[in-house]
């Protein structure tokens, strides 16, 4: 007998051009347990019906498919039926141009395509279809208000800085972050201050990243590196899965990569920066801290309080996932919490228009 207590299970639609990758996909889906997988589709023009029909709560989607290709579907699906995604394919392996592509239109999150039955990456893949589906609300609301007309910033947004400019910004986050970043650091002004991040990525994803941001930012974007200065109009982004990055002050201030267990569940740790950050620059740095699951960054954004540094948290409401920025508001760490639109006109005094969506095809 049934337990009318019971969630009810995820919806998947599986997008594949292979039969067999289809029904390797679907089955380890539905062992994977809260799964049913409601439908395939074996292209985009299938596959576009079959959402019309079945309306999924999470799609598993390839790049490769025969007619129009994975992400350029991605993006109609982003702009015209909002719906959690995951890529699903051997080209969204670590580091690549299409992984970091899909995160950036606003995938959920990516996966390489598994090569047989019993391949642990199967596992993986359903623990990500069920995250993606309890972000699936705020992932929609994301969704729309990119690809939708862009909304005018409130008169009371309009004002000076919250603090005199810092001498450091540093940010964390984690799920939701690709995007994330890609629209607030859109606003880094030529002359910004040094700034660090740690965004949660695997081994190989944070080159690539840090190559697509600086196409669309002011300031130069780069991957971190041991030793480099910390200078203004740079940002610098730490390597994905292998070491920590600091903050280190004095005469000469420069950035660190640190090899060491991982800190509050990851390597490289929102929590290492920020505690160094509030070492090395107290009263004079400045912690974000944006969207993305569990709770790293909230004891190092603490540190910079105290430190007499300030803290911006993201909001709820703009979050993929409101998990880091509650923990720390949660714990005190949090001087103001505000949309991610806003927060560079917080913190250098002028608005950054969000990109004008692209026009339908």
């Amino acid at each position: 007998m049934s337990n009318p207590d019971a969630p009810s299970p995820v919806r998947v639609l599986v997008v594949d051009d292979s039969p067999t990758m289809r029904l390797l996909i679907a089955r380890s889906l539905r062992e994977g347990g809260g799964i049913e997988v409601v439908g395939e589709a074996e292209d985009a023009a299938s596959a576009r019906e079959a959402m019309k029909r079945l309306d999924p709560d999470v799609v598993t989607l390839d790049v490769e498919m025969p007619g129009m290709q994975g992400i350029e579907f991605l993006e109609k699906v982003m702009r015209l039926r909002p719906t959690p995604v995951v890529m699903v394919s051997n080209q969204t392996g670590p580091g690549t141009t299409a992984a970091i592509q899909a995160l950036e239109i606003g995938a959920f999150d990516c996966v390489v395509k598994p090569r047989h039955a019993g391949d642990e990456a199967f596992a993986r893949l359903a623990e990500t279809v069920r995250q993606a589906a309890r972000a699936r609300e705020v992932l929609v609301a994301l969704a729309n208000r990119r690809f939708g007309k862009p909304r005018p910033a409130p008169a009371a947004s309009r004002k000076a800085p919250l603090r005199a400019r810092p001498d450091l910004i540093a940010i964390g986050a984690s799920t939701g972050g690709i995007e994330a970043l890609t629209a607030l650091l859109r606003g880094w002004p030529e002359d910004a201050p040094p700034t660090l991040v740690v965004q949660h990525l695997p081994a190989g994803f944070s080159r690539g990243f840090a190559q697509r941001l600086a196409k669309s930012c002011a300031v130069r974007v780069a991957e971190a590196e041991d030793g480099m200065p910390l200078r203004a109009g740079e940002i610098l982004i730490a390597p994905g899965g292998t070491r920590h990055l600091l903050a280190q002050g004095g005469a000469k201030p420069a950035c660190s990569l640190v090899a060491a267990d991982p800190v509050s569940g990851h390597r490289p740790s929102v929590d290492v920066l920020f505690h160094s950050a509030a070492r090395a620059f107290g009263p004079r740095a400045l912690g974000l801290i944006l969207t993305g699951m569990g709770s790293d960054g909230a004891r190092g954004a603490l540190e910079i309080r105290k430190a007499g540094g300030w803290i911006i948290g993201q909001d709820e409401a703009s979050s993929l996932v409101y998990g880091m920025p509650k923990a720390a508001f949660g714990i005190g760490a949090v001087d103001h919490q505000m949309p991610l639109d806003l927060m560079a006109e917080a913190v250098f005094g002028t608005h950054a228009s969000p990109r004008e969506p692209a026009p339908c095809l």
